[in-house]
This record gives C-alpha cells, sequence and structure tokens, in this order.
C-alpha cells in the first residue's frame, strides 16, 4: 500500500523527491501518512479534495485484497 501511495503522489507532484509516506500498522487498519511539499499540496487534493479522495478510493480498493482498512492522511 505504501508503495501504492508513493507512485501516485510522485505522479501528481513537481517535486517527487519531496514525497513521504510514513506507515502506522495497527492489526485490523494501516494508516499512511503522505507528506508533500507546500508547493505541491494543492495537486494532491485536488478541487474541494477530489483528487485526495480519488487516492483513497484507489488505495481502499487495492486494500481490499488483504483484508485491511487503510486510512491515508494528507499531513503538512
Amino acid at each position: 500500500m505504501k508503495d501504492l501511495l508513493e507512485f501516485i503522489a510522485k505522479s501528481l507532484v513537481d517535486n517527487p523527491e519531496e514525497v513521504d509516506v510514513n506507515q502506522v500498522e495497527g492489526e485490523r487498519s494501516l494508516i499512511l501518512e503522505l507528506r508533500v511539499s507546500p508547493d505541491d499540496m494543492g495537486k494532491v487534493i485536488g478541487k474541494q479534495g477530489r483528487i485526495a479522495k480519488a487516492i483513497r478510493t484507489v488505495v481502499n480498493a487495492a486494500a481490499v485484497k488483504e483484508n485491511k482498512r487503510v486510512i491515508v492522511e494528507i499531513v503538512q
């Protein structure tokens, strides 16, 4: 999941070297914290959060195979 989120984020931003994904794993859930450059924050969130919602949808769809719940947090 971490690699998938990192790949998607790096594809969207202007500064892919500043993309950082931190993974916190629980028993049944997985929290992925996405950090990007402040200049790229708008590109990851999108208008009215549409891109962020799409990223969460793709990552959750991939997580269904592992029977885990994934929470994607975009932090500054």
